[in-house]
């Protein structure tokens, strides 16, 4: 247990259970071991004496379908992705292409029966609290639940009344809202900004544990903070619980200067993507080539070529994608490399086969 500089909430790192673990009951739920684990939750008690005023849960964790005979998945047939399950509305939906289907009643690889829900998502966490805490009212804020007009703001009159409650949601929480009697924060299963092909996802995922931090212990009560892992001694965390903030910028500005990366250098993204394998590919071949010759005739220094390669995505809405990524030391060069390189894509033959487009400084390499 840290009190950490970043914030005033106290952060706990909790070990989540072992990958691959038996299915638990409720009360061993990764909500319920958060809130049990703080002290702040005595379980088995019909009105429990320590729940906090508020307690505050943020998941945004894919709930899939999942055969335990052969581990079949749920797969999106237009994207290179898992679908989510929606129990309230029984539907699998992809939230890359916004592909909608009903739930298979057989497995359709096997033929068993014996599909059942596998993660961790907001619809999940929301049950198992009303399983564990019947007297207090769940609520639950993500993008269903505050589709309809006004659903939000009769959420917040609920919250601000005072009363014991308990919150459930994804981002939604994390950002712009003063809740002043929120005394307890978990962010469940925070593994995922650990392991990223963009080099900012560690950096999104410091801002985003700060961010939820400063919803607990906003007003005169202390607040706690529990980040459940499986990686409760990875570096980043660590240094983020002990240190704060600033020290995980300083080290991450370390790592990018060594490795000449942003803000140390410029970026500049060529994407494609196409309805057929290999067009985009192809299409980034000739540009690439085009990029060479410029280069040469310019004689421009400090800038490399990285791809194509297809992109971390490589099919999402049916349509198959690919990225060039251009870097170099200084702006202006990168710069008057692309004001003479993109007239000449726009005559390339493979330009009419393919949608493309130029992300200079991109926010992310998807």
């Amino acid at each position: 247990m840290i009190r950490s500089p970043l914030c005033m909430a106290t952060l706990i790192l909790l070990a989540a259970p072992a990958l691959g673990a038996p299915p638990r009951g409720a009360a061993e739920h990764p909500v319920a071991v958060a809130a049990l684990t703080a002290g702040q939750v005595a379980p088995g008690q019909a009105s429990p004496p320590q729940l906090p005023r508020r307690l505050q849960l943020r998941t945004e964790l894919t709930l899939m379908r999942v055969s335990s005979n052969c581990g079949w998945l749920s797969q999106c047939p237009r994207c290179d992705a898992r679908m989510t399950l929606h129990q309230r509305h029984n539907e699998l939906r992809c939230h890359h292409c916004g592909h909608v289907e009903r739930p298979p009643r057989n497995c359709p690889d096997c033929g068993k029966v014996d599909l059942r829900p596998v993660g961790t998502g907001t619809e999940r966490a929301e049950e198992r609290l009303g399983v564990l805490f019947p007297d207090y009212p769940v609520l639950r804020i993500d993008r269903d639940s505050t589709a309809r007009k006004g659903a939000m703001e009769k959420m917040f009159t609920t919250i601000n009344r005072g009363e014991p409650c308990l919150l459930v949601g994804t981002q939604m929480l994390a950002k712009g809202h003063h809740f002043p009697r929120v005394t307890l924060v978990a962010i469940l299963d925070a593994d995922g900004g650990l392991f990223s092909a963009d080099f900012r996802a560690s950096e999104r995922m410091a801002q985003l544990i700060v961010q939820v931090a400063g919803r607990a212990g906003r007003a005169e009560e202390p607040g706690k903070v529990i980040i459940q892992t499986h990686l409760a001694d990875h570096p980043l965390l660590v240094q983020l619980t002990d240190q704060g903030y600033f020290a995980f910028a300083e080290q991450a500005l370390s790592e990018r200067r060594a490795a000449g990366l942003p803000p140390f250098s410029h970026l500049a993204l060529l994407r494609a993507e196409a309805q057929k394998p290999g067009q985009a590919e192809a299409f980034l071949d000739e540009a690439c080539t085009l990029a060479e010759q410029t280069l040469g005739q310019l004689q421009l220094s400090g800038i490399e070529l990285l791809g194509p390669v297809p992109a971390p995505m490589e099919r999402r809405a049916g349509r198959y994608r690919a990225q060039l990524l251009l870097q170099g030391n200084a702006r202006a060069a990168l710069h008057r490399l692309m004001d003479a390189w993109v007239p000449l894509l726009e005559q390339l033959p493979g330009g009419r086969t393919v949608r493309w487009n130029l992300d200079v400084d991109p926010i992310d390499l998807f």
